[in-house]
């Protein structure tokens, strides 16, 4: 799986590499573990494909000690891997509004010891969490119906600080970074994601 990533130049940085092999992704998702693409969870939801996880991952230069929110814990895997990357120094937040997929995500990431640096969080976090900010990076793992200078989780962010998120429709969107140094909000991938519930996400 991490050589396909490589080779279709998914996977570029030797941190991420190395965090994708640490972090066995057949303790997330029970079938086609390896294989480059989305796979179905529970409720409706879905573990995003390695390909979209290493490319988030990437871009958000993340370093070993950062504070990290997530948005969307799913199945663990993306909060195991940022455990891996920011060290034992590090901080992952990391919220889930569904309580079923909450403790999928909390028996999964017991199976890899139940890394002490991952705060898991069941509730609505699409506005952020006060309580622990400001962050160095915000990962959003579900789709957002817009983001902003309005938006809260840009307040939550520290100077320095990246945010990457599916921003669109309910149905496609576009990835998008956001560099609070430079107040840039650039288009980097056209994806489709489940979309956001809560306060700050989809209403019927």
């Amino acid at each position: 799986m991490v050589e396909k990533l490589r080779i279709d130049g998914y996977l570029h940085s030797k941190m991420i590499e190395d965090a994708l092999l640490a972090v066995d992704r057949g303790f997330f998702v029970s079938a086609y573990p390896y294989d480059d693409r989305a796979l179905p969870l529970i409720l409706g939801q879905t573990i995003s494909a390695p390909g979209v996880v290493a490319f988030m991952l990437e871009r958000l230069e993340l370093e070993p000690g950062m504070t990290v929110l997530e948005i969307g814990t799913g199945s663990g895997y993306n909060a195991a891997l940022l455990s891996h990357i920011l060290g034992e120094k590090g901080k992952v937040v990391t919220f889930e509004v569904l309580k079923d997929l909450h403790e999928l995500a909390k028996a999964n990431l017991e199976k890899i010891g139940s890394p002490k640096n991952i705060e898991l969080h069941l509730g609505d976090c699409s506005a952020g969490y006060v309580k622990s900010a400001p962050y160095d990076r915000i990962i959003v793992t579900a789709a957002m119906p817009y983001l902003d200078d309005s938006h809260p989780l840009i307040g939550q962010l520290n100077e320095g600080g990246k945010l990457i998120a599916p921003v669109g429709e309910r149905y496609f969107q576009n990835l998008v970074l956001y560099d609070k140094k430079s107040k840039n909000y650039k288009n980097i991938l056209p994806v489709i994601f489940v979309p956001m519930v809560g306060d700050r996400g989809f209403h019927e």
